[in-house]
């Protein structure tokens, strides 16, 4: 015993010796996966959680498939308050509770995260949004509203942006509306246009975003589709119902086609 408490005491010694150790030992970015230069991708999030803000499942994949392909990530948030805090046990607004959407958010970018209206299309080579009710609540108001919706001033700000200097755009599960609603003519898909018993619950998304002007292209889960002319690329991600494998290799689909636009 005198050994294992021996054993725990030099452990501990050495993890309270870490943070001076840190502070003069230089380290790479956060979330930047190469030495090699990379493309400077910006994610976009909306909350923490499926029902009020970011898919977690669906940033996690765009992180890994982004680190896979050498990207260097920034991740950014709005500084606003959610539409609404949802108790994801019940499903079910926690009516005394507020929450915001940049604090929320820094709980998935593990701290490191900026807010949305310091993100410049000059400074990046391409913008990413993770799907989530976040992007249909805080993002904009679609959830509420539908085709008469709007989308936040700065999310506007982005994709005017990115799409004027001819920097793609990747947005997956319901965060299509955003570009359907921005970029007039532009093609997205959020998947299938029938619900199909039941696999994809949220079919009627494509007649909303024909609505919106937009183009709609019916794909599958593991798909991307790419607007070559806007250089936007979107995938269904969590609109289907399907295994988590299925929903991660989608958006793999969509992030290397992102990648391979920036020509980097």
């Amino acid at each position: 015993m005198a050994a294992v408490r021996a054993l725990v005491a030099s452990r501990l010694l050495a993890s309270s010796a870490f943070a001076p150790l840190h502070a003069c030992t230089p380290r790479a970015p956060l979330h930047s996966s190469a030495p090699r230069p990379g493309a400077r991708v910006a994610l976009v999030l909306s909350g923490c959680g499926v029902y009020d803000g970011t898919e977690l499942h669906e940033a996690s994949a765009v992180l890994v498939h982004l680190s896979r392909g050498g990207a260097e990530v920034q991740i950014f948030a709005p500084d606003i308050p959610q539409m609404h805090v949802v108790d994801h046990t019940k499903g079910q607004p926690s009516e005394s509770e507020t929450r915001n959407v940049l604090t929320e958010s820094a709980r998935i970018a593990r701290g490191k995260i900026t807010d949305l209206a310091r993100l410049s299309a000059a400074n990046h080579d391409a913008a990413i949004f993770p799907g989530g009710f976040g992007a249909a609540k805080n993002l904009s108001t679609f959830a509420v509203d539908g085709k008469d919706c709007k989308v936040h001033e700065d999310v506007e700000r982005v994709l005017k942006e990115f799409h004027k200097a001819g920097k793609p755009i990747g947005l997956c599960c319901i965060a299509p509306v955003l570009a359907a609603r921005v970029l007039r003519g532009v093609e997205v898909t959020v998947g299938h246009e029938q619900e199909e018993g039941g696999k994809w619950p949220y079919a009627g998304t494509a007649e909303a975003i024909k609505a919106l002007g937009a183009k709609h292209c019916a794909k599958g889960v593991t798909e991307a589709h790419v607007d070559q002319k806007n250089k936007v690329v979107t995938t269904p991600a969590f609109m289907c119902e399907t295994e988590l494998h299925h929903i991660h290799d989608g958006i793999g689909a969509m992030v290397k086609k992102v990648l391979e636009l920036c020509g980097k």
